[in-house]
């Protein structure tokens, strides 16, 4: 029988692509740069901006998020860990907050800009279908 390498879900994302596949990605600042510059150039950033699937990623949460985002095609799932993080979501006639404290769950839906206000540092899990995500300030 084959054996697989365990990996640290904070250092090395997975990939879930539409068809089963599952890539995993090095979670550097690199990658994060040249994600966020919106013009991804290497297999990695491609893949996650403009692939079909879920990037699937731990993070450790301690400052509120600098800005504003939506993933127009596709929802994504948070599951809060531990401590305490608010999810606003800019919606039709205001916004709205959603209180994540540890073991909770909500599910950002495709469309709804949105950004975290950290109550108390914690890790989370994020399932996001990113293709196309946009940003914006606050």
């Amino acid at each position: 029988m084959k054996t697989v390498a365990p990996f640290d879900l904070t250092k090395t994302y997975a990939f879930l692509e539409d068809g089963g596949a599952a890539p995993t990605i090095e979670a550097t600042e690199a990658f994060w740069r040249e994600l966020m510059s919106g013009t991804p150039v290497s297999a990695d950033a491609t893949l996650v901006a403009h692939g079909a699937g879920w990037l699937t990623a731990l993070y450790y949460v301690e400052h509120d998020t600098r800005g504003w985002e939506m993933h127009p095609a596709g929802d994504e799932l948070i599951f809060l860990l531990s401590g305490a993080i608010d999810f606003v979501f800019d919606e039709t006639g205001g916004e709205r907050v959603v209180e994540l404290r540890e073991g909770g769950s909500c599910v950002v839906p495709r469309g709804v800009w949105h950004r975290q206000i950290v109550q108390v540092p914690g890790r989370e899990l994020a399932i996001t279908y990113g293709r196309g995500t946009q940003h914006r300030p606050v």
